[in-house]
C-alpha cells in the first residue's frame, strides 16, 4: 500500500537520518460496541446474559422463575414506520401482520393454530406491535418445555427470514389492516395529528404514523412488502430477549441452532427524520371537536441532549425528576381546592426521538375556564423557576423515590419475566443499562445527601427550555373567546405577574392509629385443598390469608363490604354512583392533599368503589407498611372524607363523560347496550346528565353510611407476610371495630335482572367516523351458579372466537378483532349473556351478520372437529395451570373464601372437568343457549340508514 507523507514530515526525517528512528505508533481502532454498558460506568445486572452471533444478531437471556415454570420470548426488530419511504407508509405494520400468514415451514394460517394447540391464546399470549422505530414479536410460553421453546424460536426465525408474502394472503390481510386503520379513526386521532403537525412541521414522524394511509396500504403488493421486509429484517437489526425458567446455556444453544445460519446483510440507514425547530415560537393553534375537554399547552423546542447512560446522567435525571415532581405537586394541590383554577396541570420535558426535545406546560380546565387555568399555572411555574423549592417539598419527593427504589431492591429476586424483559428492551432500544436493583439503591443512598433545593433547581434549568413566547395550542369543544389573540394575551399577562406559594396542610402525624381494643379471634381454620386460612373475629369481621413467596415483600389486600351496586334501585338508580369519588375527598381528619404529604414514602393507598354486591377497596403494600395500610383502609371505611372538592371533580368528570358518550362506536355501545338489554331498567340505563350533576356526598352518605358501619366485611391478604403478625394487626384495626352483620345480606329483590324479550335489530347511534360500525349479537344465558355450565360456556366462547376469527378476519378480511364473549353474573340471579362482536366498515355490516349467523348454524348443526376443540381448550388448561403462579391469581380465590367457599372447590375440580368436555358437550351447550334469535345490536353513524329503513 502506498502512503503519502506531507513535506514537513519529510524534512524532519532527513534531519534525523543518522539516528535510529522508531516507526510512529499506530492507535488501533476501538473495538466494536455491541451494548451500551460497554462504554458506561454502570455495570449490568450479572444475571443477564448478553450475546451476539457472527451475523450481527444479538440476544439477551435471563434465567427467572417468576412466574414459576413459564417464559417469555421477544424478538425486537429495529425497524418501524420511520424506516418507510414515502410510498411505503404502513408497510412495517403490514409486514408484522404478514408474519402470521405463511412462511417456508409454516403454511398460511397455521402459525396461530400451531401455538393454540400448544396452549397459547391468540392475542393474549401471541401478539406483535409496530411503532415508529421498532417492531416487536411476542410469545408468552405457559410452561418451560424445551420443545415449546424450540417451536417459539423456529417461528421467530421464520418471521425473520422465511416469510412468503403470497399475493392472495396479502390481499386478504389488507382488509384486516385497513379495518385496524378504520377502527383507530376518530376525534382523538385527528386531535393528535393536528398537534404534531403544529408542533413539529418539519419532523418526519408526523407523516409516518405506523398504521399508514389508505392509499399506500391499497397500493402495497406482495413484491413491495417483501422488498421492505428483505431490506429491514436483517440480523444486525434483530435482538432476541428470553426470560424464564430455562438454563441459559440451553437457551443460547437453541438460539444458535436456529439463527446462526442466517446470512449477514448490511443494515440499511434510516431515512432522514426531519427537524425539530428550536427557533419555532410565537405561533398559536386552535383545534375544536365536540368530545374534547378543554386544554391549553405552552411549548418550546430545543436540541436533543445526548446523555449516554452513566452514574452521572442518572444523578442528573434524578434531580430533574424531583424538580418536575415538586412543580406538578403544586399543580395537584391547586386542583384539589373547592374552587380550583384548573382540573389538572403538568410540566415536563421530553425527547422527540433523537432530533430534539420539547418542554411543555399542559393545563386542563373546565369549559370556558382556560384563561383562569392558564394564568394560574403559568404563575405557579414562574414562581418555581424564580424562587426554587422548599426543603419540605424536596423531602416529599425524595421519600417517594427512595421507597420505590427500596421496594425494588427488596423484591429483586422475584421480578416477573415481564419486568426483566422490559429492562432488556430498554437496553436494546434506548441504551439504558439494566443494572441490579441493589446497585440502584446503593447509588441513591450515596447521592441522596447531596440533593438540595439549589441542586434540584439548577438541574431543572439545564434541561427545561424557557417558555418565552411559546407555541400555544388550545383544544376543546368551543373556541376560546377572543381566539388566538386572547390566548396570547392571557399568557403574556400571566408571565407578568407572580402568585404566592400555597402552603400545604401542616399535619405531622396520621390521625387514625387507635380503633379501640383489639378484636378476639373466634374461628380459625385452614382450607385443606389450597391452604387458604380463614379467620373470624368476635365482631363478625372475616379475614382470609394466603402466604406466598411469589413476590418478595409484596402484600395484596382486598376488602369487601356488603352492599355495592345492589343498593341502586329503579327509583334511585344513581344511589352509589359517587362512591369512587370518595378517595378524592381523603378522610375526615385529613384531606387527600394532606394525606399525600403525610404518607409520602409509604407504600399505601386508599380508595373504595361499588362493584357488584360489595363495596370494594384494594391495595398493594410491603411488610413494613402493612400496619399503616390497614389503618388507612379502616379509616377509609369508618371516616371517609365527604369533602366538597371531590364533588367538584366528580361533576367536572361527568361533564366530560357525557361530551364523549357516543364519540366512538365502542363508547356508544358501552353506554347504551344496558338500556337495550334491560328494556330501559333505570339501574342499567344511563341517566340524563342533570341527574349526575345533582348528586351530592350528603346523599351518598345516606345511602352507604349504614353499609360502611354495619355491613358484613371480608378482608383478604395474599403475599409475603407473617401470618401471626398479620392477624394481630387486623385485630387492632378491623377486628377492633363495633360488631357487624355476620353475613352478606341476600338482597334477593335487588338481584333480579331481566333480559329483554324483544329480539331482532336494535340500533345505537354514534357520532364518530362515518365508516365505522359495530355488529354485536347477544343471547341470554344464565348466572355462574353451575361450575360445569361456566366451563361449557367458556369453552364455547373460545371455540366461537376461533371460528369468527377464521371467518370474519382471515377469510373475509372485514374486521381486525372479531370475537366472542360469555359473561355469567355472580351478582344477578339467572343472568348471563353470550355475544359475538366485530368492528366493521358500515358497508360490511350485512356480510358480517351473515358470517356470524353461519358460524352459529355450524355450531348448532354438528360438533366441532377435534383440532378446533384442542385449539380452544389447550389455552384454557394452561391458564388454569398457571392461575396460582401470581398473587393476583391467589387473590381471586382468597378474597371471598368465606362468603363464597364454593369457588375453591370449583377451581380444584376445574381442570379435570374441562379436560372431560367433548365436542358433543359444546354442541349441546350451543343448542341450549344459541338456538334462539339473538338481540342484534348495530352501532351505526348518525344519518346512516338502519336495516329496513
Amino acid at each position: 500500500m502506498r502512503s503519502f507523507t506531507p513535506f514537513p514530515a519529510l524534512l524532519t526525517l532527513s534531519l534525523l537520518a543518522g539516528c535510529a528512528v522508531s516507526p510512529p505508533a499506530i492507535t488501533p481502532p476501538p473495538p466494536p460496541v455491541d451494548w451500551a454498558f460497554q462504554h458506561s460506568d454502570l455495570a449490568p445486572d450479572p444475571a443477564f446474559r448478553f450475546g451476539k452471533l457472527a451475523n450481527g444478531m444479538r440476544f439477551v437471556i435471563r434465567r427467572n422463575a417468576t412466574p414459576p415454570g413459564t417464559a417469555v420470548v421477544r424478538m425486537n426488530v429495529a425497524t418501524g414506520s420511520l424506516d418507510e419511504r414515502d410510498d411505503e407508509r404502513g408497510f412495517a405494520h403490514f409486514v408484522e401482520h404478514m408474519a402470521f400468514n405463511g412462511s417456508t415451514r409454516v403454511p398460511e394460517g397455521e402459525m396461530v393454530r400451531l401455538l393454540e394447540r400448544a396452549g397459547l391464546a391468540f392475542g393474549a399470549d401471541t401478539n406483535a406491535q409496530t411503532g415508529f422505530e421498532h417492531t416487536l414479536y411476542m410469545l408468552d410460553l405457559p410452561r418451560n418445555d424445551p420443545k415449546l421453546l424450540d417451536t417459539a424460536l423456529m417461528l421467530m426465525r421464520e418471521t425473520a427470514s422465511e416469510l412468503r408474502f403470497d399475493p392472495e394472503a396479502v390481499a386478504r390481510e389488507r382488509g384486516v389492516v385497513l379495518s385496524e386503520l378504520r377502527d383507530g379513526q376518530g376525534y382523538a386521532l385527528e386531535n393528535m395529528k393536528d398537534q404534531i403537525a403544529f408542533l413539529y412541521p418539519q419532523a418526519t414522524y408526523r407523516n409516518r404514523l405506523p398504521i399508514g394511509t389508505v392509499e399506500t396500504l391499497n397500493a402495497a403488493s406482495a413484491d413491495s412488502l417483501k422488498a421492505f421486509w428483505r431490506r429491514e429484517y436483517v440480523p444486525a437489526k434483530v435482538t432476541l430477549v428470553i426470560s424464564g425458567e430455562f438454563a441459559p446455556d440451553a437457551v443460547e444453544t437453541a438460539i444458535r441452532a436456529h439463527f446462526e445460519d442466517w446470512g449477514a446483510t448490511p443494515k440499511s440507514p434510516r431515512p432522514d427524520q426531519g427537524k425539530v425547530l428550536a427557533g419555532q415560537k410565537g405561533q398559536t393553534d386552535i383545534w375544536i371537536a365536540p368530545p374534547l375537554s378543554e386544554r391549553v399547552t405552552a411549548s418550546r423546542h430545543g436540541p436533543w441532549q445526548d446523555e449516554p447512560d452513566s452514574a452521572a446522567s442518572r444523578r442528573a435525571q434524578l434531580l430533574r425528576q424531583i424538580s418536575y415532581g415538586v412543580i406538578n405537586r403544586r399543580f395537584l394541590s391547586l386542583s384539589r381546592q373547592v374552587a380550583p383554577p384548573f382540573r389538572g396541570a403538568g410540566f415536563g420535558t421530553s425527547d422527540v426521538f433523537r432530533i430534539g426535545r420539547t418542554t411543555n406546560l399542559v393545563v386542563d380546565t373546565e369549559d370556558g375556564g382556560w384563561r383562569k387555568g392558564l394564568t394560574s399555572a403559568a404563575q405557579v411555574l414562574a414562581q418555581a423557576l424564580k424562587h426554587g423549592f422548599t426543603p419540605a417539598e424536596i423531602a416529599e419527593q425524595v421519600a417517594g423515590i427512595r421507597t420505590g427504589i427500596e421496594n425494588a431492591a427488596a423484591s429483586a429476586q422475584t421480578r416477573s419475566n415481564g419486568a426483566l424483559v422490559a429492562a432488556a428492551l430498554a437496553l436494546v432500544r434506548d441504551d439504558q443499562v439494566p443494572t441490579s436493583p441493589q446497585s440502584a439503591l446503593d447509588r441513591f443512598n450515596a447521592f441522596a445527601p447531596t440533593i438540595t433545593p439549589q441542586a434540584v433547581l439548577a438541574a431543572l434549568k439545564r434541561e427545561a427550555l424557557p417558555l418565552k413566547d411559546p407555541l400555544l395550542r388550545f383544544q376543546g369543544r368551543n373556541a376560546p373567546e377572543g381566539g388566538t389573540k386572547a390566548l396570547r394575551q392571557a399568557w403574556n399577562h400571566a408571565n407578568g405577574t407572580e402568585t404566592a406559594l400555597n402552603a400545604t396542610e401542616g399535619a405531622t402525624s396520621f390521625a387514625y392509629t387507635d380503633f379501640g381494643a383489639p378484636g378476639t379471634v373466634v374461628a380459625d381454620a385452614i382450607d385443606p385443598a389450597l391452604g387458604i386460612r380463614t379467620v373470624r373475629f368476635a365482631n363478625g369481621v372475616r379475614l382470609n390469608l394466603k402466604r406466598t413467596t411469589l413476590e418478595a415483600d409484596r402484600i395484596q389486600l382486598r376488602l369487601a363490604i356488603d352492599g355495592g351496586e345492589l343498593l341502586e334501585t329503579r327509583s334511585d338508580p344513581t344511589a352509589v354512583e359517587m362512591t369512587s369519588a370518595l378517595s378524592n375527598g381523603g378522610l375526615g381528619k385529613h384531606s387527600q392533599d394532606a394525606l399525600q404529604t403525610l404518607l409520602a414514602g409509604r407504600s399505601v393507598s386508599n380508595g373504595i368503589v361499588a362493584s357488584g354486591d360489595a363495596f370494594v377497596a384494594g391495595a398493594t403494600t410491603t411488610r413494613r407498611d402493612l400496619e399503616l395500610q390497614l389503618q388507612l383502609l379502616a379509616a377509609t371505611v369508618t371516616d371517609p372524607g365527604y369533602r366538597p372538592e371531590a364533588e367538584v371533580l366528580f361533576r367536572q368528570n361527568m361533564t366530560n363523560f357525557f361530551a364523549r358518550r357516543d364519540a366512538t362506536p365502542g363508547l356508544a355501545l358501552a353506554n347504551e347496550v344496558g338500556a337495550v338489554l334491560s328494556d330501559n331498567d333505570p339501574r342499567f340505563t344511563l341517566q340524563p346528565p342533570a341527574a349526575y350533576q345533582a348528586l351530592t356526598f350528603a346523599q351518598l352518605k345516606d345511602h352507604i353510611g349504614d353499609r360502611l358501619a354495619n355491613g358484613a366485611m371480608e378482608l383478604a391478604l395474599v403475599g409475603d407476610f407473617d401470618e401471626a403478625q398479620a392477624i394481630a394487626l387486623v385485630a387492632r384495626t378491623f377486628g377492633a371495630l363495633p360488631p357487624r352483620e355476620p353475613a352478606f345480606l341476600p338482597h334477593a329483590e335487588a338481584r333480579q335482572r331481566s333480559f329483554t324479550a324483544r329480539r331482532g335489530v336494535a340500533v345505537i347511534r354514534h357520532s364518530g367516523a362515518t365508516n365505522q360500525a359495530v355488529v354485536r349479537l347477544i343471547w341470554p344465558t344464565t348466572d355462574d351458579a353451575d361450575p360445569l355450565e361456566v366451563l361449557r360456556l367458556g369453552l364455547l366462547e373460545e371455540i366461537a372466537g376461533i371460528e369468527v376469527t377464521d371467518s370474519v378476519r382471515e377469510k373475509l378480511g372485514k374486521s381486525y378483532s372479531p370475537g366472542a364473549s360469555s359473561a355469567m353474573s355472580r351478582v344477578y340471579t339467572g343472568y348471563g349473556t353470550f355475544a359475538l362482536q366485530a368492528s366493521v366498515d358500515v358497508a360490511d355490516v350485512a356480510a358480517t351478520r351473515a358470517a356470524f349467523s353461519e358460524t352459529v348454524r355450524e355450531l348448532l348443526a354438528a360438533p366441532v372437529d377435534a383440532d378446533v376443540l384442542q385449539r380452544a381448550r389447550a389455552p384454557m388448561l394452561e391458564r388454569l395451570d398457571n392461575a396460582l403462579k401470581s398473587n393476583g391469581g391467589w387473590m381471586g380465590l382468597t378474597e371471598r373464601a368465606q362468603s363464597r367457599p364454593d369457588r375453591i372447590e370449583r377451581f380444584v375440580k376445574a381442570r379435570e372437568r374441562l379436560a372431560a368436555l367433548t365436542a358433543a358437550d359444546v354442541q349441546a351447550t350451543a343448542r341450549r343457549w344459541l338456538a334462539g334469535q339473538p338481540v342484534t345490536v348495530l352501532v351505526l353513524p348518525e344519518g346512516v340508514p338502519a336495516p329496513g329503513e
